[in-house]
């Protein structure tokens, strides 16, 4: 079966390595609309907007094929912080965060062929995982975001590099922070497809 994650970002394609999964890369220039501010309906449809565009480019499709699109915010005080436009803009961000409370949402659509002439169906699902920040002083938020590392990062941080030294505790999966809630994916795809080839779906 060809698998093809439909997102760019590096830490999805090392979480998808990391589990054993081989797996081809396809992006589009999708635009991104939402229908409500809701974090966890608002991952769900981003999710699945970008894995209904790469099916639509890898139309036809002759072999049994798994698209998987993912989207990942960061929300404080149910407000969604996305990826900072610039430094100033993630300096704010970080200023808002520590010290306290956020939650990280992570929205999944799986997009499922037999192959050619067969229907796709279509799982969607999101993870919430709750963060919690030590507080930052204004010289060290100024010299995390120094290193650029923020810039390309929902809510302005990176879990995985140097801002772990300003995280105090995680409620949940800590690779639904990174950008793909794994553990969880494994087991929704596999039970997706057992329903499929059972007939239930």
């Amino acid at each position: 079966m060809r698998v093809i994650l439909a997102s760019a970002s590096p830490r999805r394609r090392e979480l998808l390595a990391q589990i054993g999964l081989d797996f081809q890369v396809v992006t589009s220039k999708t635009e991104e609309k939402v229908s409500c501010d809701r974090p966890d309906r608002v991952v769900e449809e981003l999710s699945r907007q970008k894995a209904e565009a790469v099916r639509d480019l890898c139309l036809p499709c002759g072999e049994e094929t798994l698209i998987v699109g993912a989207d990942t915010v960061v929300a404080l005080d149910g407000c969604i912080l996305g990826k900072p436009a610039d430094s100033e803009e993630a300096v704010s961000m970080l200023k808002r965060l520590q010290g306290r409370g956020h939650e990280v949402y992570t929205g999944v659509t799986v997009l499922h062929t037999g192959g050619q002439g067969m229907e796709w169906t279509v799982k969607c699902f999101h993870e919430r995982t709750a963060v919690t920040f030590y507080p930052m002083t204004e010289r060290e938020i100024r010299e995390y975001v120094s290193t650029k590392d923020p810039l390309d990062k929902a809510g302005a941080y990176g879990i995985q590099g140097i801002c772990a030294r300003y995280i105090s505790a995680i409620e949940g999966d800590y690779n639904n922070v990174v950008g793909l809630p794994v553990g969880r994916f494994y087991q929704e795809i596999k039970e997706f497809l057992h329903h499929e080839e059972s007939g239930n779906l």
